[in-house]
């Protein structure tokens, strides 16, 4: 269960921009590598937080999907060492048995897995703790966060001050009641709601 989830997406009934991504992508094929935003073509992303299910792997699958190991190869040329971290709801967390999971992804990407004790969204301090103590970016705003929930990782992107990217489809298009209500949320509130580009809120400061 994802405690973290349940209570930060209350938040949304306050403030709907929070799930709303910056940038929306069908699939992981689809992401524009190095990583520039319409709202602000001149920001510089230098680090990049990756979903692993339905993102860039088949769900409970460690291992980039096939069709996108030459945009994996390209992200990982962009974005060496510390500037890439794969963030999991599963490999790395409490649930990952001795972090067995994560060793396995972590062989087969050569990306690092965070290791973390509280699920998205509730994990992003610690996220920018790990890019701040390895030098990668001077703030939140720098960073891009890439996945396929709304719920989790476009709401923690929006929370930490970062960037969010929206896989609306993945691998394989989720039936699950949540992307389902998810789909749904962002299709009534996309029409009149955006997501607030970090750089506006350093601007305001």
């Amino acid at each position: 269960m994802n405690i973290s989830a349940t209570l930060n997406v209350s938040k949304l009934l306050v403030k709907p921009s929070l799930a709303m991504p910056h940038l929306q992508v069908e699939t992981f094929a689809d992401l524009p590598v190095p990583i520039r935003f319409p709202q602000s073509i001149s920001t510089q992303i230098k680090a990049v937080v990756l979903d692993k299910d339905n993102c860039f792997a088949k769900n409970h699958d460690d291992k980039v999907w096939p069709e996108y190991e030459s945009k994996w190869n390209d992200l990982r040329s962009n974005y060496p060492n510390a500037q890439l971290l794969i963030v999991s709801n599963s490999a790395g967390t409490n649930d990952d048995l001795d972090h067995i999971q994560a060793e396995v992804l972590e062989k087969n990407t050569g990306v690092k897995v965070f290791r973390h004790s509280t699920k998205k969204p509730g994990c992003h301090v610690d996220i920018m703790d790990y890019f701040l103590k390895h030098k990668v970016v001077s703030g939140p705003h720098e960073v891009a966060v890439v996945g396929d929930r709304l719920f989790t990782d476009i709401l923690m992107a929006n929370m930490m001050g970062s960037w969010g990217v929206w896989i609306s489809k993945g691998v394989f298009e989720s039936q699950s009641v949540v992307c389902q209500l998810e789909r749904q949320f962002f299709s009534k509130v996309s029409a009149y709601v955006k997501a607030v580009p970090p750089h506006a809120k350093s601007e305001k400061k």
